[in-house]
């Protein structure tokens, strides 16, 4: 295949064209500047020029290709929700160049459901009202299964961890290597699912070849690790202590973090695994802490 990646420099998006160039497809990459062009270029990737906004760029781009795999988002947290409807548009825009063809489209949204008392599944609907609803707005392309579009989107957990990491465990660390606290809120049992950015990339893939119209797939690759133990190793690496604080001192510490840190939302992939015969086998979050080079 032939597939148009946005994204394709970003953590997860240049793990994505690894993965696509290893398995022998050819990739088309979204550059935005002259650098992120030569970096591709560098890969033997070709090149396509635009951004999110454009969307003529974005349908041309997918029009030229055999199948897109959409990881791209503008990360400016200033205007978060702006950009979570240029997202939906920039997805709708490639949706419709794809129409009756039945190529595939892959999105990418996130897992930050409430679903108390287990673990949220694929078969649970986005997130529209809670932290993850920009986010959600994506999961809106699965509709163009309809159209004859082979749509699906994959939800990435808040920790998507991986040489290159720039969310939120090095964002963790930085408050604790400034506060010389390593901090969790109350007992710390809440729990964060996790992923590896080559498990992840490796999903991408899988979906672009295979998946059905329509489908959510979990990219998890642990269900849930408790925010105390990320905390210990955040304290062990950087010789700071570790220690407990309430939600309101949450907000203080940690900033606009403290609304997620105390927050339990775990995930489950067991139907993911069984639809697309993945399996993650790349470090797990804790161990990538310890010997990922996090602290150096």
């Amino acid at each position: 295949m032939r597939v148009f990646v946005t994204g394709a420099t970003g953590f997860i998006g240049s793990a994505v064209v690894q993965e696509l160039l290893g398995a022998g497809h050819e990739v088309l990459g979204l550059a935005r500047s002259d650098s992120s062009a030569e970096r591709l270029t560098s890969l033997g990737v070709a090149v396509h020029r635009g951004e999110l906004a454009d969307t003529q760029s974005l349908a041309a781009g997918a029009r030229a290709c055999d199948g897109v795999i959409h990881t791209a988002f503008i990360h400016d947290f200033s205007q978060y929700e702006a950009n979570g409807e240029t997202d939906r548009v920039a997805l709708e825009a490639m949706a419709s160049a794809l129409e009756g063809t039945g190529k595939p489209l892959v999105s990418t949204s996130g897992l930050t459901a409430d679903t108390p008392g287990r673990a949220s599944t694929e078969r649970d609907g986005p997130d529209l009202n809670g932290l993850g609803r920009v986010r959600a707005k994506s999961e809106e392309v699965l509709a163009a299964a309809s159209r004859g579009v082979r749509a699906s989107v994959i939800r990435l957990p808040p920790t998507v961890h991986g040489r290159g990491d720039q969310g939120f465990m090095p964002q963790l660390i930085e408050t604790a290597r400034r506060t010389g606290v390593a901090a969790y809120v109350g007992d710390g049992a809440n729990r964060w699912p996790a992923v590896h950015r080559l498990d992840a990339a490796r999903l991408f893939r899988l979906a672009c070849e295979t998946a059905a119209p329509g489908t959510r797939l979990h990219g998890v690759g642990e269900e849930g690790v408790p925010m105390r133990a990320i905390a210990e190793v955040m304290g062990a690496g950087l010789g700071v202590p570790v220690r407990s604080l309430t939600a309101e001192e949450a907000m203080a510490h940690f900033g606009f973090l403290g609304m997620f840190v105390g927050r339990d939302f775990p995930a489950s992939s067991a139907l993911t695994r069984e639809m697309m015969g993945w399996r993650p086998r790349a470090p797990d979050l804790l161990d990538d802490l310890r010997e990922g080079g996090y602290f150096s």
